[in-house]
């Protein structure tokens, strides 16, 4: 598996977020807008979990008995609530740094979660009830073959979750020139042109046997912060199972 996955994986981006790893934990730092992400993303997939499984909104612990993935976990900023809600939690990030940072953390915490250095494609025949991706399919290489993997680690009746920027006028004047070139994101982040438009990531998805059965738009209010909702014109979530 090891050519499929220098196909998905992009060095540059790698050893770009790796440099950010000691910084990630802090919420004034340069993950600060992961940061004021993260409270939404985190209430899109407990509705979706609920929804999907049936669950009980009240629990604190919808995720019991599941097994769940984050690829590109970063640090592990979504990987760490993600086992406070009772998942049996792995996550795979292509940058070690960003590995060794997220076990030093979780392991301060108490949290077991097996963080492992590697691409999705590193873990051939391993499923799980929960695969999650946040703003990870705009840094590889191959989008397609990433999805691929995706969907082959996705178990049967599981449910996946994907959020990424959309390709729009505006994303490029918030994301790039306001925020990278302000600082709010570290400059070099993101690449205008390998962001999908909402009607690509379904066809790739598509391509991949997966069906998306929910897409809303995260945005920013100034009153609220980011926030879900109708508009998708800078970033969008995707919950995606099999066709």
């Amino acid at each position: 598996m090891a050519s499929a996955t220098k196909a998905t994986i992009d060095p540059r981006e790698a050893e770009h977020f790796g440099k950010l790893a000691a910084d990630w934990w802090n919420p004034k730092g340069s993950s600060a807008m992961l940061h004021r992400l993260n409270p939404a993303r985190l209430g899109y997939i407990r509705q979706a979990v609920d929804a999907h499984w049936g669950g009980d909104s009240a629990s604190f612990k919808p995720l019991a008995g599941r097994t769940a993935i984050d690829v590109g976990c970063g640090a592990g900023l979504l990987a760490e609530p993600l086992a406070r809600l009772g998942a049996t939690m792995t996550a795979i990030d292509a940058a070690p740094e960003n590995i060794g940072a997220a076990r030093a953390h979780a392991a301060a915490g108490g949290l077991a979660i097996d963080y492992i250095a590697g691409g999705i494609e590193d873990l051939p025949g391993r499923c799980f009830d929960l695969v999650t991706s946040m703003e990870v399919i705009e840094h590889v290489t191959d989008p397609a073959a990433f999805v691929g993997a995706l969907a082959g680690a996705l178990a049967e009746g599981g449910l996946m979750i994907l959020s990424t920027p959309n390709r729009t006028l505006a994303s490029r004047l918030a994301m790039i020139t306001l925020a990278e070139g302000t600082g709010a994101i570290p400059e070099g982040t993101h690449d205008w042109s390998k962001f999908l438009r909402p009607e690509e990531l379904e066809e790739l998805l598509a391509g991949a046997g997966l069906k998306v059965i929910d897409r809303t738009g995260l945005g920013f209010s100034p009153a609220r912060g980011f926030v879900t909702g109708t508009n998708e014109v800078l970033n969008y979530l995707v919950t995606v199972v099999r066709a």
